[in-house]
């Protein structure tokens, strides 16, 4: 992996490609984020380069993150991040990591925690089917059966049952890049990532290309 950088989605809306075909974009706040850490085998054991993303009061700082951020010579940053890059050694403290290092056409790997829903029942949360509506059945959205009785006479394990749905991380994979705004450090980004507006999402190089 050699390109990689931190975002926040704004939202979705729909633009036009120059054969007049209408493309669904997710609109990504990507960086500017800074190196904060360039962690080498030597020191480590492992290459890496951790960078920060959005800026954070003072007083929210934990006193051992102020002195990692004054050692880099950056401000303080509400997120922070680890990528093992090939090229890592290529970064400096405090060098900017910008959404240029991406272009149009390049294919990447979105990772996110998709909305949280709650508890929710297994219709809802695996698509099984209902049972009947009408005629007293007095089974509608209720799971169903278990298992059997005697033999084996317990439920087995992976079991689709009600519980809570969502906020899990999601990568979603091979996405596309279909436009960036080098002066506004905006990428859009073919089709859906998941998460809610202004959450933390991961831009990296793809690993199916």
């Amino acid at each position: 992996m050699k390109k990689a950088i931190l975002a926040t989605k704004v939202g979705m809306t729909q633009i036009f490609n120059e054969d007049g075909i209408l493309t669904p974009v997710t609109v990504l706040q990507a960086g500017p984020c800074v190196v904060t850490q360039v962690k080498s085998t030597e020191n480590d054991g492992y290459e890496a380069v951790q960078v920060g993303f959005v800026d954070k009061r003072e007083k929210l700082v934990s006193k051992p993150l102020q002195g990692h951020f004054k050692k880099a010579g950056v401000s303080y940053k509400r997120y922070v991040r680890e990528f093992r890059l090939e090229n890592s050694s290529d970064y400096k403290l405090a060098d900017e990591i910008k959404a240029d290092i991406f272009a149009a056409g390049d294919k990447v790997d979105a990772t996110a925690v998709s909305k949280g829903k709650g508890f929710q029942g297994a219709i809802k949360r695996f698509g099984q089917h209902r049972g009947p509506m009408a005629h007293g059945s007095k089974y509608h959205r209720h799971q169903g059966s278990n298992g059997s009785a005697t033999t084996p006479g317990r439920v087995f394990k992976g079991k689709t049952m009600p519980g809570h749905m969502g906020s899990v991380q999601v990568t979603i994979q091979n996405l596309e890049v279909v436009r960036v705004d080098v002066e506004n450090n905006v990428i859009l980004v073919k089709g859906a990532v998941p998460g809610p507006r202004k959450s933390l999402v991961t831009l990296k190089e793809t690993v199916k290309a």
